[in-house]
């Protein structure tokens, strides 16, 4: 199978008529051999009877209903585990993603040889407001930096292409679809390339990704990702080095302040008690803090060791 479409959703019925239709269009084209995968994510509309009509009437449609809504990452998780073409598609149901930009994301993974081509909406000021624009920009920026991939501008653009190896090497969790590229590039796969993709305002609906919200777990997510790709296997490289740091900084000053303390003593110079001076207090913090920080540290790595996914590496072949 050439390509597999995987599109999550939520409350979309009006939308997904159309969107199936603009996809067959384009994959029959291209004489593309296809499947397109529909996940719905518990809408409470009638999304899901719609999907149940299509499969009815056309084989390449299959679908999967959540019992109840858990978020997008789950979505794409439970579609790539069933996905059976070479290059995976994902969009968004809402008719914002153009279908128009397969053939040639599929062009770019199969002939370019790239792992992941991530869509770059370039004309985002049709139809979404400042208060999705503006995060936006300031989300990708910060993306950039942390994971390297200098060459995105888009990171949680719906619309991307992988190659199937990818899909079946990464999981994805929580809320962590925003950082596709960066999952990728964590397992080995490192070849992503970008697309300027056309952009189009939403038919019908509105937007269920809205507001300022997203934009802080967005940052959260992304600690947390760059925590766990630099030290989820090392944890006390991180908590030992600041824990040994902090309390030998706070047991120097704890030196520096008997010391001064002594000198005075042994000179006749009156001196008031070490334990009048704030910086005593805020040397033992250090000190005790420094020492939570070790056995966090410390904590840490054993439950890495004993974690089942501990020995879990990609490997790309065996001869």
């Amino acid at each position: 199978m050439d390509i597999s479409v995987v599109v999550p959703l939520f409350n979309e019925e009006e939308s997904l008529p159309e969107l199936y239709k603009w996809i067959k269009r384009v994959m029959n084209d291209n004489k593309f051999t296809y499947e397109v995968i529909f996940v719905n994510d518990g809408s409470t509309d009638r999304s899901w009877d719609v999907i149940e009509g299509l499969a009815k009437e056309d084989s390449h449609v299959h679908g999967i209903k959540f019992r109840r809504n858990y978020g997008k990452s789950p979505a794409l998780y439970c579609g790539f585990q069933i996905a059976q073409g070479d290059v995976v598609i994902t969009m968004d149901a809402d008719l914002q993603d153009s279908p128009d930009e397969i053939p040639e994301l599929y062009r770019m993974i199969t002939e370019d040889g790239n792992d992941l081509v991530s869509g770059y909406k370039q004309n985002r000021s049709q139809g979404d407001p400042l208060s999705k624009t503006i995060p936006t920009k300031l989300f990708n920026a910060t993306a950039r930096k942390v994971s390297g991939i200098k060459n995105l501008h888009d990171f949680n653009c719906g619309l991307k292409a992988y190659r199937k190896d990818v899909v079946k090497n990464i999981e994805v969790y929580g809320e962590m679809h925003r950082y596709m590229p960066y999952l990728a590039k964590n397992a080995g796969f490192d070849k992503i390339a970008e697309k300027p993709v056309h952009h189009q305002a939403r038919k019908f609906g509105k937007s269920k990704f809205m507001g300022w919200n997203r934009f802080v777990n967005g940052y959260l997510d992304l600690i947390t990702l760059w925590f766990l790709s630099s030290f989820g296997r090392k944890p006390m490289h991180v908590f030992g080095f600041l824990g040994s740091l902090m309390f030998f900084i706070g047991l120097i000053a704890a030196m520096v302040i008997g010391a001064q303390k002594l000198w005075a003593l042994s000179n006749g110079i009156p001196a008031r008690l070490v334990t009048d001076s704030p910086y005593f207090y805020i040397s033992l913090t250090m000190m005790i803090i420094g020492t939570q920080l070790f056995l966090a540290g410390f904590v840490a790595d054993l439950v890495s060791r004993s974690s089942q996914g501990r020995n879990e590496y990609q490997i790309e072949k065996t001869v």
